[in-house]
């Protein structure tokens, strides 16, 4: 059984024990989450959309740590012209394991 959560402005595909990484989330490490935001769920012939949510369905995980993504580098240049600038930033991401998806 799979499902498709949306947090963050993103949609992720998620199974049982998945880990993934998402926009930094309040809470403490250990702490269990609930994502109520589920617009597809089930598998095969059992297969549920939302629309644009499921209302009822529920994807609880847990927070494993906090932490800070890699380095991104923008860089702007214009030819000839003595022009160069350079700015960079790095995400705050949570990292969390999936426990349980409820249809």
């Amino acid at each position: 059984m799979y499902a498709i959560i949306a947090t963050g402005g993103r949609q992720f595909r998620v199974n049982k024990n998945d880990i993934i990484d998402v926009d930094l989330m309040t809470g403490k490490e250990g702490e269990t989450v609930t994502f109520s935001e589920v617009l597809v769920a089930g598998e095969g012939k059992d297969l549920k959309f939302g629309s644009p949510i499921l209302k009822d369905a529920k994807v609880t995980g847990e927070i494993i740590k906090h932490y800070r993504g890699p380095k991104l580098i923008a860089f702007k240049m214009k030819r000839r012209k003595g022009y160069r600038k350079t700015k960079g930033h790095r995400s705050e991401l949570t990292k969390i394991k999936i426990l349980s998806i409820e249809a």
